[in-house]
């Protein structure tokens, strides 16, 4: 495995999303002496574990329009049980199947992210204007890049997930394609590959025909319009990653096993330019 040529794939537990897929197609590059760094979310578990434990999971509408999970004490508690109970296990389980070793670990472990708690903040809550001062999430201000290296040069896959801890011991929520490209960013990462359940990046969100071969956000950091959701906080992750020096970004299908092969050896997706000025929308 060579540890100085790294890919940091991130998939999520999205519906549709093919976790044995990802780790047949993760171990078959592991083989082939790639490095790489596997970074998972689980908002699909999360929902189904939130229903079974009748926990209501809540969105948060920024004055500006931008939509993020309401991370409360009881959500905090429900997204932890779907990384570190049900998504890891299957990904580091699933990798060991197919003859690759795997160490899964949470931004708690070792400190291995920081971040910054986010502050009180005016937004849209269950349609109404409130100020939300108990929301439990974060952006991601470090990573020690030497906990994942030391994995690498042990011959581990480091499957990672959220969450993160503040300055203060605080447990945040942070997003798991910004952490994806953090990881990118401090090991510097030769490829970072956001899979999604779609072909990529598409000019119709309806229309799975219009896959973009490459995409390139609006200047001054605007918003795109056509981007929504998900998609719109990928993009962003990308942007920050190309910034922070991972010359190649794409975002592309994590369904099939195949197209996550395809993905992984840059023949698959959409790849992510920078924008012309440089500037990084931050929703």
């Amino acid at each position: 495995m060579n540890s100085d040529d790294v890919t940091v794939v991130k998939c999520g537990g999205t519906v549709g999303m093919d976790l044995d897929g990802v780790t047949v197609a993760v171990a078959e590059r592991v083989s082939a002496g790639h490095a790489v760094i596997l970074v998972h979310g689980g908002s699909g578990d999360a929902v189904r574990l939130a229903d079974r434990l009748d926990v209501p999971l809540r969105q948060m509408v920024s004055p500006d329009g931008a939509v993020s999970r309401y991370t409360d004490p009881a959500t905090l508690e429900v997204l932890r049980l779907a990384w570190s109970g049900v998504v890891k296990p299957a990904l580091v389980a699933g990798l060991a199947r197919h003859g690759v070793p795997a160490v899964g670990v949470t931004g708690l472990d070792g400190g291995l992210l920081r971040a910054r708690r986010n502050a009180a903040q005016r937004a849209v809550v269950d349609g109404r204007l409130v100020v939300v001062r108990d929301d439990h999430s974060g952006r991601i201000t470090a990573v020690r890049a030497e906990m994942l290296r030391m994995f690498l040069v042990a011959e581990l896959v480091p499957v990672v997930s959220p969450p993160a801890v503040t300055s203060d011991g605080a447990v945040v929520n942070v997003d798991a394609d910004r952490v994806a490209a953090a990881i990118a960013v401090a090991v510097g990462a030769r490829h970072l590959v956001l899979l999604t359940a779609a072909p990529g990046v598409l000019s119709d969100r309806h229309d799975p025909r219009s896959l973009l071969d490459s995409y390139r956000p609006p200047p001054d950091g605007r918003r795109d319009p056509s981007v929504e959701g998900g998609m719109a906080v990928k993009l962003v992750a990308a942007q920050v990653a190309l910034a922070g020096g991972v010359p190649e970004v794409s975002v592309a299908d994590g369904r099939t096993e195949d197209t996550v092969r395809a993905a992984l050896t840059g023949h698959d997706g959409t790849v992510i330019l920078p924008p012309a000025n440089g500037k990084v929308c931050q929703p």
